[in-house]
């Protein structure tokens, strides 16, 4: 039974953490023409390092490189990542490059399967990504690329959060993970603020956009990929593109067309069935006992 509340628990977090974090990328999308991805970005791990390094620094004598190198590279994964997908939101709007994002924990979901089904299932995932980007008869091809590159940034995200979080205690790991993160992208934000744009009511909204999407919702995956599997997370994380879009619609005024929204919707769809309808294989006799123990 604690198992299964634990899994309840994690699904019902990672349903408010795209709520979270797609209505931080709504508000991104406001001030990106104000100040900048770089500046953006960089102000969001800046509220995520506010927010753990002062409860969870790791202990500096328990490090060893074996321990430290998945935070680092995650730190890294961080900042690219987010800069990409920003930069994906400034070109494509946030409703399209949401929904090429979420090939990254599509394809890391499908990454071990042999089925013809899902051959099928990702056909369509892919022709409804071309009938989004494709439907005003225009291509936006570096707005894709970052799109793109967000999205294999998080798979790789998934994988070493989830790596993370089993070998550090609390929230150490994300914490480093957020000063590297930080470390590489103040630089960019330097060179590229205008100061002038710069005043309360920005700074306002960049602080709500760091706590948003980055310091509650990452801090919550940590909880959240303790108690459920990748492809669980994957599975809820299919609805985020539908989520973005509506934001996208509300907050910046976005406006698709009934082909882009059927693409959207197509999308979804086939990444929720593809992997909803994969099995888990117990890969022992233990783990056959020990699934059937209620």
């Amino acid at each position: 039974m604690t198992a299964k509340r634990d899994r309840l628990t994690g699904a019902g977090a990672q349903v408010v953490t795209e709520v979270s974090i797609n209505f931080g990328s709504s508000l991104a999308g406001l001030a990106i023409p104000l100040v900048g991805s770089p500046v953006v970005v960089a102000v969001r791990q800046l509220v995520m390092a506010a927010t753990v390094l002062p409860f969870y620094r790791p202990r500096l004598a328990t490090l060893t490189w074996r321990r430290l190198w998945p935070a680092l590279l995650l730190g890294v994964v961080l900042a690219v990542m987010n800069l990409t997908f920003y930069q994906a939101v400034d070109l494509l709007g946030l409703g399209i490059a949401a929904t090429i994002e979420f090939f990254g924990p599509f394809a890391l979901a499908l990454a071990s399967s042999r089925r013809l089904l899902d051959f099928v299932y990702a056909t369509a995932a892919a022709g409804g990504v071309f009938l989004l980007t494709w439907s005003n008869g225009a291509l936006n091809v570096l707005g894709i690329i970052y799109a793109l590159t967000a999205a294999a940034s998080w798979a790789a995200y998934i994988l070493l959060t989830r790596k993370v979080a089993v070998s550090f205690p609390g929230l150490e790991g994300i914490s480093v993970a957020s000063v590297v993160s930080l470390a590489l992208l103040v630089p960019f934000a330097l060179l590229t603020v205008d100061w002038n744009s710069l005043n309360w009511g920005v700074i306002g909204l960049l602080l709500a956009i760091g706590v948003l999407s980055s310091a509650f919702p990452y801090t919550l995956d940590t909880f959240i990929l303790r108690r459920i599997t990748p492809r669980l997370y994957a599975i809820i994380t299919s609805f985020g593109p539908v989520i973005a879009a509506l934001f996208g619609a509300l907050v910046l005024g976005e406006t698709f067309l009934l082909q882009q929204q059927i693409a959207i919707v197509v999308v979804c769809v086939a990444a929720g069935a593809a992997i909803a309808s994969q099995r888990d294989t117990p890969k022992s006799e233990l783990e056959i006992i020990a699934g059937a123990i209620p």
